[in-house]
C-alpha cells in the first residue's frame, strides 16, 4: 500500500466524522450529529441516545437524514450539506482513501452535518433504523455492465429491498449516471415492480430541463468523476423515484430475462473493462 494511502487511513481514524463499520448505530444518528456539532470529543457511540423516528408525529428535533451510497470522495455529500445546513448527510463507501477527501473538506469548513461511514453497501441495514433515512443519492456508481454482475447494480431489487428497510414512507432515491445502460435498467426495475417515478431525464443538463420546475440546485453538484472529460462528454441521466411497493423476489427472474436483451452501451466503464485507456477514442 502506498505511503499516501497509509497517511489518509491514519488520518480518518482520528476524524470524529468518519466511522468504520459502526455497531449499535440504528436510531442514534440524530444524537450523533448533535454531538458532532457540539462535542464532547471523542464521541462515545455507546452513550448516544436512540430516537425512534415516528413519521406520523411531529418530531421537529429529528433532522432529515440523507445518504450518498458509493460516495467516493464525497463531493455530493459535502455539496448537499452546504446547501441544506438544517439536514444531516452521510456518505458511505469502502474506500477509506477516497472518504478522506470529503471528510477533510467537511472538517476544514466546519460542517457539523456531514459524516462518512466506511463499509460495504450490502451491510447497510446494520447501521440504520426503520424510517431513519429520508433520501438516498446514488451518484455515478459502477454500472456493472456485464449481465453476470447485474445484482451488483445499486438499483437492483436486491439493494432496493435493503433500502426499503430504513427509508421513510415516501422516501426518495436519486440516481445520477452517465451510463445509458444503468439508466434503462433502473427504469425497467421501476416499471416491473410498479414503483413511482417522480422525475426522469436522459439529458440532465439540457436547457429545457434546467429551466423546468424539476430542476434544483442539488442537481448542479458535480462529483470528481463528473468533472472529468470522459463524463462531461456523455449525456448525464437522472431519475428520482420512490420504493413505495413490495418487491416480490419472484419477479427477479423476469427482470433477468428482460435485461438480457439490453444492448450494452460503450461508456467509459465498458472501455475500462476491456482494458482501453479512458482517453482513447
Amino acid at each position: 500500500m502506498g505511503q499516501k494511502k497509509l497517511i489518509k487511513f491514519a488520518a480518518i481514524k482520528q476524524y470524529e466524522n468518519v466511522l468504520e463499520n459502526p455497531q449499535g448505530m440504528p436510531g442514534k444518528w440524530n444524537s450523533f450529529f448533535e454531538k458532532l456539532a457540539s462535542g464532547p470529543y471523542p464521541i462515545s457511540l455507546d452513550e448516544l441516545s436512540v430516537i425512534k423516528n415516528n413519521t406520523s408525529t411531529n418530531q421537529s428535533a429529528i433532522k432529515p437524514l440523507t445518504l450518498e451510497l458509493a460516495c467516493g470522495r464525497g463531493e455530493y455529500t459535502v455539496g448537499l450539506a452546504r446547501l441544506l445546513p438544517a439536514q444531516n448527510f452521510i456518505g458511505l463507501d469502502i474506500k477509506g482513501n477516497r472518504i478522506w477527501k470529503g471528510a477533510s473538506i467537511a472538517n476544514k469548513e466546519g460542517l457539523p452535518n456531514v459524516a462518512f461511514v466506511r463499509t460495504q453497501i450490502d451491510q447497510i441495514t446494520q447501521y440504520f433504523d426503520t424510517n431513519e433515512v429520508a433520501e438516498i443519492w446514488i451518484t455515478f456508481p459502477d454500472p456493472q455492465l456485464r449481465l453476470s454482475k447485474a445484482k451488483k447494480r445499486l438499483t437492483h431489487p436486491k439493494f432496493l429491498r435493503l433500502y426499503q428497510q430504513f427509508l421513510q414512507p415516501g422516501g426518495i432515491v436519486h440516481l445520477k449516471t452517465d451510463s445509458p445502460n444503468l439508466y434503462l435498467f433502473t427504469k425497467t426495475v421501476i416499471e416491473l415492480y410498479g414503483l413511482t417515478v417522480i422525475t426522469a431525464t436522459d439529458n440532465l443538463y439540457e436547457t429545457a430541463f434546467m429551466q423546468s420546475d424539476n430542476w434544483n440546485q442539488k442537481l448542479a453538484i458535480k462529483t470528481y468523476y463528473e468533472g472529468l472529460n470522459i463524463a462531461s462528454s456523455n449525456r448525464i441521466h437522472y431519475i428520482q423515484f420512490k420504493i413505495d411497493q413490495d418487491l416480490p423476489i419472484e419477479k427477479d427472474e423476469i427482470l433477468k430475462e428482460m435485461i438480457a436483451e439490453f444492448e450494452v452501451t460503450e461508456t467509459h466503464d465498458a472501455k475500462r473493462e476491456r482494458g482501453i485507456k479512458a482517453n482513447e477514442n
